[in-house]
């Protein structure tokens, strides 16, 4: 098994590999750690945990990336205890309000299409006065046409951002 300094180092590597999405050096990790030891003290538990096989140096020069193995021990050790960790929480937080704000761009985009179909459906034209006629449709339809571009822009932004 793996000593308490081993898992702490573990776990802050696989939390900052996510994050970053890239090999995570010694330095890095005795900033995230907070651990009171030096960052050749944290390579040589790198190098212990890489031939535990928990995690991987892609190239020489490069930091440490987690391996399947250590993959599996965070989820083993992250979720042993009874409630999900504070990082976890607060990401499916933040997940709930970016879905219930796109629900309510979705709802005011519903509300406008409506009222475009509303106001196409019940206006007639009639033969004299037609471009009066004509008129009374485009102009809202304008208003209503922007408004949906914007709350489309406003969809597609927030997508892009989730």
């Amino acid at each position: 098994m793996i000593t308490e300094r081993q898992e702490k180092i573990l776990h802050s590597l696989i939390k900052e590999y996510l994050d970053l999405a890239e090999p995570i050096s010694s330095s890095l990790l005795q900033k995230k750690c907070h651990l009171d030891v030096s960052p050749a003290t944290i390579r040589n538990e790198l190098q212990e945990l890489t031939e535990l096989g928990y995690v991987h140096q892609p190239h020489t020069s490069a930091g440490r990336v987690p391996t399947d193995k250590g993959y599996r021990y965070f989820i083993e050790i992250t979720f042993s205890r009874a409630e999900p960790p504070q990082f976890i929480s607060r990401e499916i937080e933040h997940a709930k309000e970016k879905i219930e704000q796109e629900l309510k761009l979705v709802q005011e985009l519903t509300k406008s299409l409506t009222e475009l179909s509303s106001t196409l459906s019940y206006t007639r034209l009639e033969d004299k006065d037609t471009i009066f006629e004509m008129l009374k449709i485009i102009g809202p339809s304008r208003t209503t046409h922007d408004r949906n571009i914007d709350t489309i822009k406003k969809l597609l932004e927030e997508f892009e951002n989730f």
